[in-house]
C-alpha cells in the first residue's frame, strides 16, 4: 500500500506553501518550496510508473514477460485491475504535460534570443516597441528578428492562460489595444542596446542616457540579459528604471528561471503541488524585490517601480521567465517593500506556525521518498521472482 502514499503526500506541503510566503525570507522560501515540490513530484511519478507496469502487464499483446501478469503477481499488488490500468493514461498525461512545458519554455527562449541577433552582448537589451514589458532572459544562443522578443514571440497583447501573445503585430493591432502605433525603427534600427555611454545603439545621441546607464556591465551569451521595451522605460522615472534593472539582474544572478521551471514541472506531475508553484512564483519575485532594494538603497523606490510597471506591463512571455510586473499579488509585494526588510533565516524556529508547517512538509517528503523507494524495491523483487529465467 506504500505505493499510493506519494500520490497524496503533497497535501502535507500545503500549509508551508502559504506560511512561507508570509514568514520566511523570500530566498529561503523559494529554495525550500522548490526542493519540496521536486522531491514530492519525483516520488509520485515513480509510484505512478510502478503501478502502470502492473496495468500494462494485463493488456493483451504487451511486450512484457508473461510471468508479470500471473495471478500471484496481481495478488501482491493492490487493486491492480482498476488502478493499474488507470495509471497508464495518467502517466501518459503527466509525460505529455511536462514535455509541453519544456517545449514552450525552450521555444520562447529561442525566439527571444533570435530577436537579439547582431546586438552587442551588453546586459540590457532595449527593444523599440509600443507594448510595455520587461523580463530576465537567461543565457543562450541568438538569431532572429526583434518582433520575436516581444511577449508572445512577436504578437502583441498579454499572455493568455500562460500562452504567449494575444494578437497580431503592426500599427493597427497596437492601436486597437490602446498602445499606440507600432514603432519598428524608433531608434534608427530594429532593436537597441544601452551601452557604456548611455546611448541607444543606432539611435539619437543621449537617448539612452535618459533611460539610465543600464548597460555598464557586459555579459556573454551565457550570462543572460534584461529585455525591456521602450514603452515601459518611457513610463518610469530614472530611479524606477534603476530599480527595474536591479530587479531583473537579481533574477538572472539567482537563476530564478530554474526554480520557476522546476515547480512548473512538479505541478504538471502532481496537481496537488499547484499551491507550491504559485508560492514559488511569488517568493521568487519577492527575492528579486529585496535584492533590488538592497542594491539601490531604497525600498520605496522599488515599490513604486513595481506598482507603475504592474499598471501598464503585459507581463512575461511565459510563466517560467521572471519579470518585474509578473502576474501575482502585486499589492502584497508593494506592502512588503514598504515595511522592514525580512530577517534572514536558514530554517524557521520549530515552535512557530511556519516552523511546524515546515517540519510537517519535510516529514511528508521523507515519508514519500521512503514509500516510493520501498515500493520500487518490492516491485522489482516481485517481478524478478515472476520472470522465468
Amino acid at each position: 500500500m506504500f505505493v499510493f502514499l506519494p500520490l497524496v503526500l503533497p497535501l502535507t506541503a500545503w500549509p508551508v506553501a502559504r506560511l512561507a510566503e508570509q514568514h520566511l525570507h523570500p530566498r529561503t522560501a523559494t529554495r525550500l518550496l522548490t526542493v519540496l515540490a521536486v522531491v514530492l513530484a519525483l516520488c509520485s511519478t515513480v509510484c505512478l510508473g510502478l503501478v502502470m507496469v502492473v496495468g500494462t502487464a494485463q493488456l493483451p499483446g504487451n511486450p512484457l514477460p508473461d510471468g508479470w501478469s500471473d495471478p500471484e503477481v496481481r495478488a501482491a499488488v493492490p487493486y491492480d485491475e482498476v488502478v493499474g490500468k488507470a495509471a497508464i493514461p495518467a502517466l501518459c498525461a503527466v509525460v505529455a504535460a511536462c514535455a509541453r512545458t519544456l517545449w514552450r519554455h525552450a521555444r520562447v527562449r529561442r525566439q527571444a534570443h533570435r530577436a537579439l541577433t547582431g546586438l552587442p552582448d551588453t546586459e540590457v537589451a532595449v527593444l523599440p516597441d509600443a507594448v510595455p514589458y520587461a523580463y530576465a532572459l537567461p543565457g543562450g544562443r541568438r538569431g532572429g528578428s526583434p518582433a520575436d522578443a516581444r511577449p508572445g514571440g512577436g504578437r502583441t497583447g498579454p499572455p493568455i492562460d500562460g500562452r504567449p501573445g494575444g494578437g497580431r503585430t503592426g500599427p493597427r493591432a497596437s492601436a486597437r489595444r490602446g498602445g499606440g502605433p507600432a514603432v519598428p525603427h524608433r531608434h534608427g534600427r530594429p532593436g537597441g542596446e544601452l551601452t557604456d555611454g548611455g546611448r541607444t545603439g543606432g539611435g539619437r545621441p543621449g537617448e539612452g542616457a535618459r533611460r539610465g546607464r543600464a548597460g555598464r556591465r557586459a555579459r556573454g551569451p551565457r550570462g543572460g540579459r534584461v529585455v525591456v521595451s521602450t514603452a515601459l522605460l518611457d513610463r518610469l522615472g530614472a530611479a524606477e528604471r534603476r530599480a527595474l534593472f536591479a530587479h531583473e539582474r537579481a533574477h538572472l544572478d539567482a537563476r530564478h528561471d530554474r526554480f520557476l521551471l522546476a515547480v512548473q514541472l512538479a505541478a504538471r506531475a502532481n496537481p496537488f503541488l499547484r499551491p507550491l508553484r504559485t508560492a514559488v512564483a511569488y517568493t521568487a519575485e519577492r527575492w528579486a524585490d529585496e535584492e533590488a532594494a538592497r542594491a539601490i538603497g531604497s525600498r520605496r523606490t522599488v515599490a513604486r517601480a513595481i506598482g507603475t510597471a504592474a499598471l501598464v506591463s503585459r507581463g512575461t512571455p511565459v510563466s517560467t521567465l521572471a519579470g518585474l510586473a509578473a502576474p501575482g499579488p502585486v499589492p502584497r509585494r508593494v506592502a512588503a517593500l514598504l515595511g522592514p526588510a525580512p530577517a534572514v533565516r536558514t530554517w524557521p524556529p520549530a515552535f512557530t506556525s511556519v516552523g511546524l508547517a515546515a517540519w510537517g512538509a519535510a516529514a511528508g517528503t521523507a515519508v514519500s521518498a521512503m514509500s516510493s523507494a520501498n515500493s520500487a524495491v518490492t516491485m522489482v523483487l516481485i517481478l524478478h521472482a515472476a520472470t522465468p529465467l
